[in-house]
Protein backbone atom coordinates (compact mmCIF):
# COMPACT_ATOMS: atom_id res chain seq x y z
CA UNK A 1 0.00 0.00 0.00
CA UNK A 2 1.35 2.86 -1.09
CA UNK A 3 -1.03 5.36 1.06
CA UNK A 4 1.84 7.29 3.45
CA UNK A 5 3.95 8.02 0.41
CA UNK A 6 1.68 9.34 -2.16
CA UNK A 7 0.24 11.55 0.22
CA UNK A 8 3.64 13.44 1.09
CA UNK A 9 4.49 13.35 -2.64
CA UNK A 10 1.51 14.61 -4.45
CA UNK A 11 1.26 17.46 -1.98
CA UNK A 12 4.94 18.39 -3.02
CA UNK A 13 4.08 17.48 -6.63
CA UNK A 14 1.29 20.41 -5.97
CA UNK A 15 3.73 22.90 -4.00
CA UNK A 16 1.70 22.65 -0.83
CA UNK A 17 2.92 22.61 2.27
CA UNK A 18 1.77 20.49 5.39
CA UNK A 19 0.32 23.54 7.01
CA UNK A 20 -1.70 24.69 4.07
CA UNK A 21 -2.77 21.27 3.12
CA UNK A 22 -3.44 20.18 7.05
CA UNK A 23 -5.87 23.50 7.38
CA UNK A 24 -7.79 22.78 4.08
CA UNK A 25 -8.46 19.44 5.35
CA UNK A 26 -9.80 20.26 8.78
CA UNK A 27 -6.50 18.67 10.47
CA UNK A 28 -3.15 19.44 12.58
CA UNK A 29 -0.15 19.81 10.86
CA UNK A 30 1.30 16.45 13.13
CA UNK A 31 -0.91 14.57 12.10
CA UNK A 32 -0.61 15.41 8.42
CA UNK A 33 3.05 14.63 8.99
CA UNK A 34 2.38 10.99 10.79
CA UNK A 35 0.10 10.12 7.57
CA UNK A 36 3.04 11.22 5.49
CA UNK A 37 5.21 9.20 7.13
CA UNK A 38 3.64 5.63 8.73
CA UNK A 39 -0.14 6.23 10.40
CA UNK A 40 -2.80 5.04 8.22
CA UNK A 41 -6.05 8.03 8.73
CA UNK A 42 -9.08 7.09 9.28
CA UNK A 43 -11.64 6.68 6.31
CA UNK A 44 -13.31 9.60 6.50
CA UNK A 45 -9.84 11.74 6.39
CA UNK A 46 -8.76 9.13 3.19
CA UNK A 47 -11.56 10.40 1.53
CA UNK A 48 -10.84 14.31 2.51
CA UNK A 49 -7.64 13.54 1.54
CA UNK A 50 -8.30 11.67 -1.94
CA UNK A 51 -10.89 14.47 -2.52
CA UNK A 52 -7.88 17.52 -1.84
CA UNK A 53 -5.32 16.14 -3.87
CA UNK A 54 -7.76 15.03 -6.85
CA UNK A 55 -7.26 11.61 -7.10
CA UNK A 56 -9.54 8.48 -6.58
CA UNK A 57 -8.88 6.39 -3.33
CA UNK A 58 -8.25 3.25 -4.65
CA UNK A 59 -4.82 5.35 -6.69
CA UNK A 60 -3.76 6.71 -3.23
CA UNK A 61 -3.58 3.03 -2.06
CA UNK A 62 -2.74 1.23 -4.80
CA UNK A 63 -0.44 2.80 -7.38
CA UNK A 64 3.06 4.23 -6.61
CA UNK A 65 2.54 7.61 -8.28
CA UNK A 66 6.48 8.04 -7.75
CA UNK A 67 7.22 5.66 -10.33
CA UNK A 68 4.58 7.72 -12.98
CA UNK A 69 5.90 9.39 -15.63
CA UNK A 70 4.96 13.32 -16.18
CA UNK A 71 2.54 12.82 -18.53
CA UNK A 72 0.80 9.92 -17.37
CA UNK A 73 0.64 11.80 -13.73
CA UNK A 74 -0.58 14.90 -15.69
CA UNK A 75 -3.54 12.65 -17.22
CA UNK A 76 -4.32 11.26 -13.96
CA UNK A 77 -4.61 14.70 -12.21
CA UNK A 78 -6.36 16.33 -15.07
CA UNK A 79 -10.42 18.10 -14.16
CA UNK A 80 -11.80 15.60 -16.29
CA UNK A 81 -11.58 13.15 -12.84
CA UNK A 82 -14.82 14.94 -12.07
CA UNK A 83 -17.07 14.02 -14.88
CA UNK A 84 -17.76 10.60 -13.69
CA UNK A 85 -18.03 11.11 -9.75
CA UNK A 86 -16.80 7.57 -8.93
CA UNK A 87 -13.51 8.65 -7.47
CA UNK A 88 -14.58 11.21 -5.12
CA UNK A 89 -15.37 8.99 -2.25
CA UNK A 90 -16.88 5.86 -1.05
CA UNK A 91 -20.56 5.72 -0.07
CA UNK A 92 -21.57 5.03 3.17
CA UNK A 93 -24.43 3.29 3.74
CA UNK A 94 -26.50 0.98 6.04
CA UNK A 95 -27.53 -2.44 5.92
CA UNK A 96 -29.89 -4.45 8.25
CA UNK A 97 -28.89 -8.06 9.97
CA UNK A 98 -28.98 -10.18 6.96
CA UNK A 99 -26.60 -7.40 5.10
CA UNK A 100 -29.49 -5.54 2.81
CA UNK A 101 -28.93 -2.32 2.21
CA UNK A 102 -31.40 0.45 4.05
CA UNK A 103 -32.86 3.33 2.97
CA UNK A 104 -31.52 6.48 5.16
CA UNK A 105 -33.76 9.59 5.84
CA UNK A 106 -32.71 13.00 5.40
CA UNK A 107 -35.18 15.51 6.73
CA UNK A 108 -34.91 19.35 6.49
CA UNK A 109 -33.00 19.65 9.62
CA UNK A 110 -30.86 16.69 9.08
CA UNK A 111 -29.93 18.28 5.78
CA UNK A 112 -28.25 21.55 7.22
CA UNK A 113 -24.93 18.58 8.37
CA UNK A 114 -25.54 16.49 5.58
CA UNK A 115 -22.80 17.97 3.48
CA UNK A 116 -20.17 17.86 6.42
CA UNK A 117 -21.48 14.51 7.36
CA UNK A 118 -22.67 12.49 4.34
CA UNK A 119 -19.02 10.25 4.25
CA UNK A 120 -18.76 9.51 7.49
CA UNK A 121 -20.19 5.94 8.72
CA UNK A 122 -21.26 7.21 12.20
CA UNK A 123 -23.32 10.49 10.80
CA UNK A 124 -25.09 8.11 8.10
CA UNK A 125 -25.63 5.82 10.74
CA UNK A 126 -27.75 7.90 13.00
CA UNK A 127 -30.09 8.68 10.49
CA UNK A 128 -33.63 7.36 10.21
CA UNK A 129 -33.94 4.34 8.14
CA UNK A 130 -36.15 1.75 6.74
CA UNK A 131 -36.74 -0.54 3.95
CA UNK A 132 -38.75 -0.65 0.47
CA UNK A 133 -39.46 -4.34 -0.67
CA UNK A 134 -40.84 -2.61 -4.01
CA UNK A 135 -37.38 -1.27 -4.82
CA UNK A 136 -34.72 -2.52 -6.89
CA UNK A 137 -31.88 -4.63 -4.55
CA UNK A 138 -29.12 -3.51 -6.74
CA UNK A 139 -29.69 -0.25 -6.42
CA UNK A 140 -28.97 2.47 -3.53
CA UNK A 141 -31.74 4.62 -2.26
CA UNK A 142 -32.17 7.42 0.12
CA UNK A 143 -34.77 9.51 1.03
CA UNK A 144 -34.79 13.29 1.48
CA UNK A 145 -37.44 15.73 2.64
CA UNK A 146 -38.22 18.81 0.24
CA UNK A 147 -37.35 21.85 1.50
CA UNK A 148 -39.07 25.13 -0.16
CA UNK A 149 -41.65 25.72 -2.97
CA UNK A 150 -38.88 25.29 -5.99
CA UNK A 151 -39.82 22.14 -7.30
CA UNK A 152 -43.80 22.76 -7.34
CA UNK A 153 -46.08 20.36 -7.67
CA UNK A 154 -44.07 18.65 -5.31
CA UNK A 155 -44.73 20.57 -1.67
CA UNK A 156 -42.61 21.71 0.80
CA UNK A 157 -42.21 19.07 3.46
CA UNK A 158 -42.70 15.96 0.91
CA UNK A 159 -40.34 12.98 1.04
CA UNK A 160 -38.93 11.88 -1.80
CA UNK A 161 -37.41 8.58 -2.47
CA UNK A 162 -33.96 8.77 -4.85
CA UNK A 163 -31.62 6.27 -6.25
CA UNK A 164 -27.87 6.74 -6.56
CA UNK A 165 -25.76 8.44 -9.34
CA UNK A 166 -22.78 6.13 -9.38
CA UNK A 167 -21.84 8.04 -12.80
CA UNK A 168 -22.82 11.52 -13.19
CA UNK A 169 -22.51 11.60 -16.93
CA UNK A 170 -25.84 9.13 -16.73
CA UNK A 171 -27.73 12.86 -15.99
CA UNK A 172 -30.55 12.72 -18.31
CA UNK A 173 -31.74 16.00 -19.58
CA UNK A 174 -35.26 17.09 -17.71
CA UNK A 175 -35.16 14.76 -15.48
CA UNK A 176 -35.26 15.52 -11.05
CA UNK A 177 -32.27 14.95 -9.18
CA UNK A 178 -31.15 15.89 -5.76
CA UNK A 179 -27.68 17.49 -6.59
CA UNK A 180 -25.07 17.50 -3.15
CA UNK A 181 -22.49 20.55 -3.59
CA UNK A 182 -20.23 22.43 -1.86
CA UNK A 183 -21.73 26.15 -2.19
CA UNK A 184 -25.69 24.75 -2.04
CA UNK A 185 -25.69 21.41 0.19
CA UNK A 186 -28.82 19.68 -0.56
CA UNK A 187 -30.48 20.80 -3.47
CA UNK A 188 -33.64 19.24 -5.39
CA UNK A 189 -33.73 20.19 -9.24
CA UNK A 190 -34.33 19.46 -12.65
CA UNK A 191 -31.16 18.71 -14.57
CA UNK A 192 -29.63 19.01 -17.85
CA UNK A 193 -26.20 17.66 -17.87
CA UNK A 194 -23.46 20.03 -19.71
CA UNK A 195 -20.84 18.02 -18.21
CA UNK A 196 -18.93 16.82 -21.95
CA UNK A 197 -18.83 19.99 -23.34
CA UNK A 198 -18.57 22.45 -20.12
CA UNK A 199 -17.89 20.14 -16.93
CA UNK A 200 -21.16 21.51 -15.60
CA UNK A 201 -24.89 20.74 -14.83
CA UNK A 202 -27.53 23.53 -15.13
CA UNK A 203 -30.00 23.20 -12.30
CA UNK A 204 -33.91 24.32 -13.24
CA UNK A 205 -37.17 24.99 -10.40
CA UNK A 206 -40.29 23.35 -11.48
CA UNK A 207 -41.37 26.40 -9.95
CA UNK A 208 -40.33 29.70 -12.50
CA UNK A 209 -40.25 32.52 -10.22
CA UNK A 210 -36.79 30.88 -9.12
CA UNK A 211 -33.71 31.38 -11.99
CA UNK A 212 -31.64 27.98 -13.52
CA UNK A 213 -27.81 28.29 -12.30
CA UNK A 214 -25.32 25.98 -13.18
CA UNK A 215 -22.85 23.94 -11.03
CA UNK A 216 -18.98 22.64 -11.46
CA UNK A 217 -18.50 18.97 -11.26
CA UNK A 218 -15.88 20.03 -9.23
CA UNK A 219 -18.17 21.26 -6.68
CA UNK A 220 -20.29 18.32 -7.02
CA UNK A 221 -20.34 15.45 -4.03
CA UNK A 222 -23.37 13.45 -4.48
CA UNK A 223 -25.87 13.04 -7.53
CA UNK A 224 -29.85 11.48 -6.21
CA UNK A 225 -32.06 10.17 -9.18
CA UNK A 226 -35.73 11.38 -8.25
CA UNK A 227 -38.24 7.77 -8.36
CA UNK A 228 -41.28 8.86 -6.19
CA UNK A 229 -42.59 11.11 -3.95
CA UNK A 230 -44.37 10.33 -0.56
CA UNK A 231 -46.16 12.92 1.40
Amino acid sequence: MYLNSNIKFLRKKKGLTQVVMAEAIGISRSKLAGYELNITPPLETVLKIADYLGVSVDVLLRQNLETFSEYKLRELLETDRYLSGRNLRILSTTVDAEGRELIEVVSQKAKASYLAGFADPDFIGELPRFSLPFLPADKKHRVFQVDGDSMLPIPEGAWIVCEYVDDWRDVKDGEKYVIVTEQDGVTFKIAYNHLKGEEKLLLCSGNPIYKPFEVKAEDIREVWRYRLVMY
